[in-house]
């Protein structure tokens, strides 16, 4: 005879407490009736995505109708600024990213940039972002971190973390610092494979740990747990699945060498390939929670009431089945509810400050992590329409590709008629480089060229391609906006360090003699 199975009622404890831990997403740019009704059912976050956002405007309509379903919900969004940017996304950030505020190295300014990010956010109505990355980029080849790191410098890195938290959260936003224990030694990406970082305990103790212990001490309402296997710390269980990881070393008290941290553990994005391919959703889920994590985060691929209610559903049978304890799901979705309640008395008191806003503060950052380095012929700024030539990586699944980037645009704004060129791996693959640059100097047709990199140090056939074109052009300017690891080139090379409309911005103006 079969076991019977206790249907899942939506009035159950325990069917509120499965719902209260998932942030899933949605598609469109209203909320569907799904998520309203789930949210009258225990569902206690949403997560919004780019898909999601038209405008200010709209955003706030959103939010504010997610609201009146439930007073405390918390709406989480991944608005690192720079390269991810999904406020932005159409048009890019109006913020430089974390490499160009680690470039600069002033806490104060890191600490008012993110004060205005949190600022907007909570202006259009959300409570929680899943940010700041505080890994430390140990590896210049990382795929996947890059310029959304500080720096490679863990100090620099943990005075930066905590200004973000600490400007971010005074504008009455939760901070969830990712991604735990610390995912810049790594050469590959978790949305597509899962990572392996060797270094021994002492190394993470003295490198990848500090910044996160930087943020807990400066306040992190919640962190974010990274997809990666660290044997030194649990050989057999990437660190979202890991007790020694999650309650071992982030809940352990500083007296057992962990980070005594009390807030919201969050998992880094269930779908990503790191656990979706080995251990399926529903199960990654089910080990998450009872490893430590408080909530699970979903829906940057699988954004519908499915999945919703295949993880929901999943969790209950998990207590049913003795695989969670009861306990252990009722302890994390308190503290889901913990935090609601926190960014809800934040947000009031945040509004009551009324602190100024400060919308240049994002191009001031930009321009003052501009490095500028002069080389080969003397470089005259640019006066009349250039020709930029935009050598363009596979996109970073974080990133995505809808964003836009470089300089021509803010260039064409200064120099009209200015055009450009996109070159990537597969028309070298193709063409071969030799034939590349030919098109690309017919292409620009005797007007003064501009080269755009991202990661150069990265990507072979990009350095050959930008070694023949200086070759045949020895005028030509680079821009790097990405981690400038390479050597600089050109006439003129500018490292932006990263690659928001901002850095775009700061760029052409230095190009065309304005900065």
């Amino acid at each position: 005879m079969p076991p019977l199975v206790r249907p899942v009622r939506p009035t159950d404890t325990l069917t509120r407490d499965a719902l209260a831990v998932l942030q899933p997403g949605f598609t469109g740019t209203t909320a569907p009736d799904w998520l309203l009704r789930r949210l009258g059912e225990g569902l206690t976050t949403v997560g919004l995505f780019g898909r999601n956002v038209a405008n200010p405007r709209q955003l706030a309509a959103l939010t504010g109708r997610l609201r009146r379903e439930r007073e405390d919900v918390l709406v989480a969004v991944d608005e690192e600024g720079g390269d991810v940017t999904r406020l932005e996304v159409r048009g890019g950030s109006s913020f430089p990213g974390n490499h160009a505020l680690g470039a600069v190295d002033d806490p104060a300014l890191t600490r008012a940039v993110a004060r205005e990010l949190g600022r907007r956010l909570a202006e259009c109505g959300i409570t929680l972002n899943w940010a700041p990355s505080a890994d430390v980029n140990s590896n210049p080849d990382n795929p996947v971190i890059g310029v959304r790191s500080f720096g490679a410098d863990p100090h620099l890195v943990a005075r930066h973390t905590a200004a973000y938290v600490e400007g971010l959260q005074s504008a009455g936003v939760a901070a969830c610092t990712k991604h735990f224990p610390g995912h810049g030694d790594t050469a590959v990406d978790s949305h597509l494979d899962l990572p392996r970082i060797t270094a021994d305990l002492a190394t993470l103790q003295e490198r990848e740990l500090v910044p996160f212990r930087a943020a807990v001490a400066a306040g992190t309402r919640a962190v974010m747990s990274a997809h990666i296997l660290l044997p030194a710390l649990d050989g057999d269980r990437p660190a979202t699945l890991s007790p020694a990881a999650l309650h071992g070393l982030l809940r352990a008290p500083a007296t057992e060498g962990g980070l005594g941290f009390d807030g919201l553990i969050v998992t880094d994005g269930m779908e990503m390939q790191a656990i979706s391919a080995t251990y399926g959703i529903e199960r990654g889920s089910v080990l998450a929670l009872a490893a430590g994590a408080d909530a699970i985060c979903v829906g940057g691929g699988l954004a519908d009431e499915d999945i919703v209610l295949r993880l929901r559903d999943a969790l209950v049978a998990a207590v049913h089945d003795g695989e969670l304890p009861e306990e252990r799901l009722a302890d994390a979705a308190a503290r889901v509810r913990a935090l609601a309640r926190w960014t809800r008395a934040a947000g009031q008191g945040a509004a009551g400050e009324g602190a100024a806003p400060a919308p240049g503060i994002g191009l001031t950052a930009a321009r003052r992590a501009l490095r500028r380095t002069a080389g080969g012929p003397p470089y005259a700024p640019l006066t009349g329409a250039a020709y930029v030539a935009a050598f363009t990586p596979l996109a970073n699944i974080a990133v995505g590709d809808e964003t836009p980037w470089g300089v021509a645009a803010e260039l064409a704004r200064l120099l009209p008629g200015t055009d450009t060129g996109t070159y990537s791996a597969d028309a070298a693959a193709t063409a071969g480089i030799p034939a590349l640059v030919e098109g690309l100097l017919t292409a620009a047709a005797g007007r003064r060229i501009v080269a755009v990199v991202r990661d150069v140090h990265r990507h072979p056939w990009m350095a050959d391609a930008l070694a023949a074109l200086l070759a045949a052009r020895p005028g030509t300017a680079v821009v790097e906006m990405g981690v400038p690891q390479a050597p600089p080139r050109g006439a003129l090379h500018l490292a932006t360090h990263g690659a928001a409309r901002v850095c775009g911005q700061a760029a052409a103006e230095a190009l065309t003699g304005r900065l």
